[in-house]
């Protein structure tokens, strides 16, 4: 359960980080809402899951996670490049994401 929130608020941290892209300077009303929820959800999300996993993994994959998503989503839009070598990082962002889940606190 502890990862399924953890994955869940990094997502959340995507959606506030592009919420505020979109908020130019909490200018507008509807992505000045957005940011808010997502950066209140992904925070408690956050915090749920440290309670059972180790704060540097949880914060390490809730980033990795948030980073990935917000660099996909510019992707998509057109807004960021997308090169085949930025493809292959972001692939190897989620591969170390994944990896810190595989060895859990053991590695």
């Amino acid at each position: 359960m502890d990862w399924l929130v953890l994955v869940a608020s990094g997502a959340l941290e995507a959606v506030w980080a592009i919420a505020l892209g979109k908020s130019d300077g909490f200018s507008h009303a509807i992505p000045t809402i957005v940011f808010a929820l997502g950066i209140v959800g992904s925070m408690a999300g956050l915090a749920f899951a440290s309670k059972t996993l180790p704060m540097g993994t949880a914060y390490a994959v809730w980033t990795g996670i948030g980073a990935a998503l917000t660099v996909i989503y510019g992707m998509a839009t057109g807004t960021e490049s997308a090169s085949p070598v930025r493809i292959l990082l972001i692939c190897g962002l989620v591969g170390c994401i994944i990896g810190l889940k595989l060895v859990g606190s053991e590695g």
